[in-house]
C-alpha cells in the first residue's frame, strides 16, 4: 500500500512560547501545504528561530496545537558538520537500514559535491560545508524542511548560487520549506508565501505569484511593501 499523501505539512493553532516573563510567540496561527515554501521574516528578537525549533520538535514548553504529521529535517546557519567524521559520514549520520555511503553521495552528488565524500569537514570552504548540511538534510526525503537562516554566513556570490540549488533541489524533491532569513530580497526570490513576524505574531502576509527563476526588477513594489511592514520606508532603501 503506498504511503498517505500529507496535504497540509504543518498547522499551528494558537502557539504561545514564553521565556521566564518575556512571551516571545504570542497565538501564532500558522498552515504550510505540502510542497509549500514559505518564507519568515522579522526583525532579531521577533521569535522566529524559536518558532523553527519548536517545528522540528527541539522546543516542546509551549502552549498551543503543533502538528506536523510528517517527517522533518533542519538546515541551520552553521553547518554543525562532525570534524571527526568524513564528509559522507555526516549526510549519512543516523540512517537505518540502508548503504549509508551510497546513499550519502547519491545526496552529494545532487549539491555537486559527490566528489568530495572522502574529504574531512575542516577542509571545506563555507558554501561547501552549507552544501553538506543541506544533503544531510534531504538524504531522509523530509516532507518539512526547515532553514534557519542557512546563508547568513556566505559572501554575496555563494549566497546567489546557493539560492539557485535550494530552488533547484526544492523543485526535485518538493518538501514543504519553511526558510527562516533576514533578507527580503531572499524571500522573495524563493519564497510562494512570506509572512512577517513581529513581537511574537504574524502580523502580515503575501504572496508570490511570480514564476521562476524571478529577478529583482519584477519584485520592486513587493519588496517595498514587505519593507514597510519591518518598519523600514522606501526612502531609507
Amino acid at each position: 500500500m503506498a504511503d498517505p499523501v500529507i496535504t497540509s505539512a504543518v498547522r499551528v493553532r494558537g502557539l504561545t512560547r514564553t521565556f521566564g516573563t518575556r512571551r516571545v510567540l504570542r497565538d501564532v496561527d500558522l498552515d504550510i501545504a505540502g510542497g509549500e515554501f514559505v518564507a519568515l521574516l522579522g526583525r532579531s528578537g521577533s521569535g522566529k528561530s524559536t518558532l523553527l525549533r519548536v517545528l522540528a520538535g527541539l522546543d516542546r514548553e509551549v502552549r498551543g496545537e503543533v502538528d506536523v504529521p510528517g517527517t522533518v529535517s533542519v538546515a541551520f546557519q552553521q553547518p554543525r558538520l562532525l570534524p571527526w567524521r568524513r564528509v559522507w559520514r555526516n549526510v549519512s549520520l543516523g540512517l537505518r537500514g540502508v548503504d549509508g555511503r551510497a546513499v550519502a553521495v547519491k545526496a552529494l552528488a545532487e549539491v555537486q559535491l559527490a566528489g568530495h565524500a572522502e574529504a574531512w569537514p575542516l577542509t571545506l570552504s563555507g558554501g561547501e560545508a552549507q552544501r553538506v548540511s543541506l544533503a544531510r538534510a534531504l538524504v531522509r526525503e523530509p516532507d518539512v524542511l526547515l532553514l534557519d537562516e542557512p546563508f547568513g554566513a556566505l559572501d554575496a556570490l555563494t549566497r546567489l548560487a546557493m539560492h539557485a540549488l535550494v530552488e533547484r533541489l526544492w523543485n526535485t524533491h518538493r518538501p514543504a520549506v519553511l526558510l527562516v532569513t533576514h533578507d527580503v530580497d531572499e524571500a522573495l526570490l524563493l519564497a510562494d508565501r512570506v509572512l512577517v513576524l513581529d513581537d511574537g505574531h504574524v502580523i502580515t502576509e503575501h504572496r508570490v505569484d511570480l514564476a521562476r527563476p524571478r529577478d529583482r526588477g519584477s519584485l520592486v513594489d513587493l519588496r517595498a511593501e514587505v519593507l514597510a511592514d519591518l518598519g523600514v520606508d522606501r526612502e531609507t532603501t
